[in-house]
């Protein structure tokens, strides 16, 4: 139950900050500790999944108040994970799902830690002209949520950017597409429909946006997010493709925030972690952790004056009632 932090080994605050969610996530360490434990020495040195579950050990003796996860970092090295590198938060924790769920040997622990992280979604696509229909399913282990729309004004709320993702597109001029039914080019309706939401939600907020120039510009309006998020009161009847029984799971409350402080060139990641086993909030940065507020953890909503402050970047829900 205590909070045990770890060493910055090489500009390892991104990596850090993703471990801590990872392993404070109780349901993830319950797979984590059914893993086989590679034969060799060798395997086990290059084992992902391994080296995690010897430093969530070491971290569970608590002897000392942060430990060292050089032998992860190490072990991420051989699979292009390098040190002295500064990392998106984003693509580093796709680069660890995959990493871990790719090692993992049992059929079994791959299905459950699919599940606990993977969204469901249907795509749909309608000819404005025939009503003529292509839908595809798909899966995600984010929500990229835009913090701006299409017109370059400020998303207000987390609420409001998802809102805004799954409000239907109009393809038109330059986007249209090729109709087979009307043999040419119509407008079409672009549509994301939710099917299924995991136990731990992953949301990205897309705080970094390319202009013109190509430079990368950090975006640090503010925008709040609630503790608790229903997506029912979120979403339309349209934006939905799921039963009654699986929407009625879709009931969150906020388990950890990744943040960033800086500019895109140089920067430092926390994370803000609500612990599941005391339901206290904890601040971990790198090897110093500390007792937080619910206020201490609203301080990463932006600001717009403040372009080097702390804004959260990575949201972690909780499903409040899994089925």
């Amino acid at each position: 139950t205590e909070a045990i932090g770890l060493y910055n080994v090489g500009q390892t605050c991104c990596l850090n900050s993703l471990l801590q969610v990872f392993l404070m996530n109780i349901h993830f360490t319950g797979i984590l500790r059914r893993i086989t434990v590679p034969r060799t020495h060798m395997q086990k040195i290059r084992s992902v999944p391994y080296q995690m579950l010897l430093l969530l050990e070491e971290m569970q003796c608590r002897k000392q108040k942060a430990v060292s996860p050089r032998d992860l970092a190490y072990c991420l090295s051989a699979y292009k994970v390098k040190l002295f590198v500064q990392y998106d938060a984003a693509q580093l924790f796709l680069t660890l799902w995959n990493l871990i769920k790719r090692q993992m040997q049992k059929p079994e622990l791959v299905e459950e830690f699919s599940c606990l992280y993977t969204i469901c979604v249907q795509e749909h696509l309608a000819c404005q002209k025939c009503s003529s229909e292509t839908k595809r399913s798909s899966s995600m282990l984010t929500l990229p949520l835009p913090v701006l729309d299409s017109n370059s004004h400020m998303l207000k709320t987390l609420e409001d950017c998802l809102e805004y993702f799954f409000h239907p597109e109009e393809l038109t001029d330059d986007n249209m597409c090729f109709c087979e039914q009307c043999g040419r080019k119509t407008p079409f309706l672009q549509s994301m429909k939710l099917v299924h939401l995991p136990k731990t939600l992953t949301i990205h907020l897309k705080r970094f946006c390319f202009e013109e120039s190509s430079y990368v510009h950090k975006l640090s309006h503010y925008l709040p997010f609630p503790q608790d998020l229903d997506f029912n009161a979120v979403l339309t009847e349209d934006q939905c493709q799921a039963d009654d029984s699986e929407k009625a799971a879709w009931q969150y409350e906020l388990f950890a925030v990744v943040a960033h402080s800086g500019s895109t060139n140089s920067g430092h990641y926390c994370a803000y972690i609500r612990s599941l086993t005391e339901g206290k909030w904890y601040c971990f940065n790198d090897s110093k952790v500390c007792q937080v507020s619910w206020d201490d953890v609203k301080c990463t909503y932006g600001h717009s004056n403040l372009h080097w402050g702390e804004t959260a970047y990575l949201l972690f829900y909780m499903k409040k009632h899994p089925q």
